[in-house]
């Protein structure tokens, strides 16, 4: 492993997905990937889509790449997914029986764990938790197309099957159907839209919240157990953490909200070849999916431009921290909010479920929204610039769907000059490893922080 004396946590983090990226590109320019050819940028813009889960493509993933590029990119979106950082540390603690005490605290700073004697112990669950939710939702898939897909071998349904489970978890939205989920032969199969949707939002919640509901589920049983069994009542407080209640309570609402006005707004427009329950689950997949998934079941192009701007703002958002999705995130999206709040009731410190907001936590928030604007409207610029004769929604879009990871487009990608698709390359590694690690990563840290000058109030507004 690389000593952290070398490499900060944050080098070591963005150099690993630099690596990966790298090394995707030379495997996909390999012949036997490839049923045509493809230069280095698209090589390069594939890999960075695939190892950064974002689904922008700018060649047709079923046509151009035979099995091998498919598994290929597959393999990319896993280890992109994960975090090759991730991958890396395990791989060292398993060989090793066990690892360095730099080595814990690069990882400790990705992996939000306040005990060091828990950080392999959360890489390991992560990992368990990953392929098994994988390989349950390659089964439910399986099962969901074994009546449509019918032309297919079992191998290749099988194959199918395990790259959609795999590319719906890391919210990649990569897809082997030459229409993606809008393929006749999956666009009415409601079972198999509605499963890809719960897979990429189990996803979308972060490794921590996950393993914190099973921590409470197990936490229930035993309170059960017990009191079936007669015996003391077994109650332990707070086992969901706040980080937690946040984030599910933001997913949940941001995706009932969306699914409505979606719903609402497309009822007779884009959803109008859908009846009955298919128009809910089409409404649900379409408002969940720009949470950083990319799958898309209905033609983005064709929205109400209302809902266009509706969904920038959901990708904008995008999933939970610590978790294969992109985007700001939902607990930086909930604090902003509670910390305005807070402001309009005259409050000088931000409190939600009878607990304090720490400041830094505020001051990331609002540092991570701003340079996720600042980032975005450099693409716009840059595009805008290299492209003048193109709708400004067209690049608006393309540009919040790399930095967000999220792969959803209103159809121009392929269409963009190399110097655009260059900008996208960007803003979609940018959006993965955050702005926020960069500059920690390049920018010199302060020694002496243990002092306070006078406070001095500012002219806001």
């Amino acid at each position: 492993m690389i000593k952290r004396s070398l490499f900060n946590p944050a080098q070591l983090f963005i150099s690993s997905f630099l690596g990966l990226i790298a090394f995707g590109t030379l495997l996909l320019r390999l012949p036997f990937a490839l049923n045509k050819p493809l230069s280095w940028v698209d090589s390069l813009f594939t890999a960075t889509s695939a190892v950064c889960v974002t689904g922008l493509i700018v060649v047709d993933t079923a046509a151009h790449f035979t099995f091998w590029g498919q598994l290929f990119i597959m393999l990319l979106i896993q280890a992109g997914g994960l975090g090759i950082l991730s991958f890396a540390s395990l791989f060292a603690y398993f060989l090793k029986g066990g690892s360095t005490y730099e080595n814990q605290l690069a990882i400790r700073a990705f992996s939000n764990t306040d005990r060091l004697g828990e950080v392999f112990t959360l890489l390991k669950r992560t990992v368990l938790i990953t392929f098994g939710i994988e390989i349950v939702g390659a089964i439910a898939i399986y099962w969901s197309v074994a009546s449509t897909l019918t032309d297919l071998s079992i191998g290749q349904r099988i194959f199918l099957s395990l790259f959609h489970s795999v590319s719906s978890f890391c919210n990649a939205g990569f897809s082997t159907l030459p229409k993606g989920l809008m393929d006749e032969t999956v666009l009415y199969n409601y079972g198999f839209q509605f499963t890809v949707a719960c897979i990429y939002i189990f996803g979308g919640l972060g490794f921590p919240i996950v393993i914190n509901v099973l921590k409470y589920i197990k936490h229930l049983m035993n309170r059960l157990t017990r009191k079936w069994t007669l015996k003391e009542n077994y109650h332990r407080p707070w086992v969901i953490t706040i980080n937690s209640k946040i984030n599910l309570i933001t997913t949940a609402l941001i995706s009932i909200i969306a699914t409505f006005v979606l719903y609402i707004n497309e009822y007779s427009h884009v959803f109008v070849d859908h009846d009955g329950i298919g128009k809910w689950v089409i409404a649900f997949a379409t408002a969940t999916t720009p949470r950083t998934a990319g799958f898309n079941s209905i033609d983005f192009a064709q929205l109400h431009f209302s809902s266009i701007l509706f969904v920038m703002l959901l990708m904008w958002i995008g999933a939970s921290p610590n978790s294969t999705g992109g985007g700001i995130k939902t607990s930086t999206f909930a604090v902003a909010i509670l910390n305005v709040i807070s402001l309009a009731k005259g409050k000088d410190r931000t409190e939600i479920f009878r607990r304090e907001i720490a400041a830094i936590s505020i001051q990331r928030a609002f540092a991570t929204m701003f340079l996720s604007l600042i980032v975005i409207g450099l693409g716009v610029f840059a595009i805008s610039f290299f492209e003048p004769n193109r709708s400004l929604t067209d690049i608006a879009f393309e540009c919040f769907s790399a930095y967000s990871t999220v792969g959803l487009s209103l159809g121009v990608t392929g269409d963009l000059v190399q110097e655009s698709r260059i900008v996208l390359i960007l803003l979609m590694f940018i959006g993965r490893v955050t702005m926020l690690s960069v500059l920690i990563a390049f920018v010199r840290k302060v020694r002496y922080v243990h002092y306070k000058y006078a406070p001095e109030e500012l002219t806001i507004n």
